[in-house]
């Protein structure tokens, strides 16, 4: 049987999309911020409807019928994420993500492409900020388990993939080892 290809995660440090989204025009820097604080798959970014939204609860989902992976998502929203959605609030009715009145329907235009090049990121594509969400959560503890919840990855083998880029994390389950030979050997 042929080798599977590795999966690509390509991710960005948080001063890197500082840099991105300084770069971007307002329209796109607030969906692109929106994507760094929901992990949420571009089309689900930019399908986002008002009655998939509840502010008061910080809440979001996304119906199965709209997930790669056929089962819902629920989105816990973030301070940041509820701000970009309050800035959205009133630009029309439907819609959340609009430009000129309009629904947004692409994020990879000239306008994307240009403020990569002027922040200096290369090598970097629209769903690579759901890559850039899911590596920040593994490098700061969150649970393989939790990121596949909150991604709405259908199996673990997805969400390994970030798993190289928390081994700091792994430390401490390997200090319960030391513990046991320390003991043991000051016992002789």
């Amino acid at each position: 049987m042929y080798q599977e290809p590795k999966r690509r995660v390509r991710w960005i440090t948080p001063k890197q999309a500082g840099a991105l989204l300084n770069a971007l025009p307002e329209h796109q820097r607030d969906i692109a911020l929106f994507a760094l604080a929901t992990g949420l798959r571009q089309s689900n970014v930019v399908r986002l409807r008002w009655s998939q939204v509840d502010l008061e609860r910080r809440t979001a989902w996304i119906a199965a019928d709209e997930a790669k992976g056929g089962e819902d998502i629920h989105v816990s929203l973030c301070d940041l994420a509820v701000e970009v959605l309050e800035r959205q609030r009133g630009k029309h009715a439907e819609h959340v993500f609009t430009y000129k009145g309009n629904p947004i329907r692409y994020v990879n235009t000239k306008a994307w492409r240009n403020a990569l090049k002027r922040a200096g990121i290369a090598d970097f594509r629209w769903h690579d900020l759901r890559h850039t969400w899911a590596s920040w959560l593994i490098q700061n503890g969150t649970p393989l388990y939790d990121l596949q919840e909150m991604g709405g990855w259908k199996s673990a083998a997805m969400v390994r993939r970030y798993a190289h880029l928390a081994p700091a994390h792994m430390a401490r389950h390997a200090a319960v080892v030391d513990g046991l030979l320390r003991v043991t050997s000051t016992a002789q």
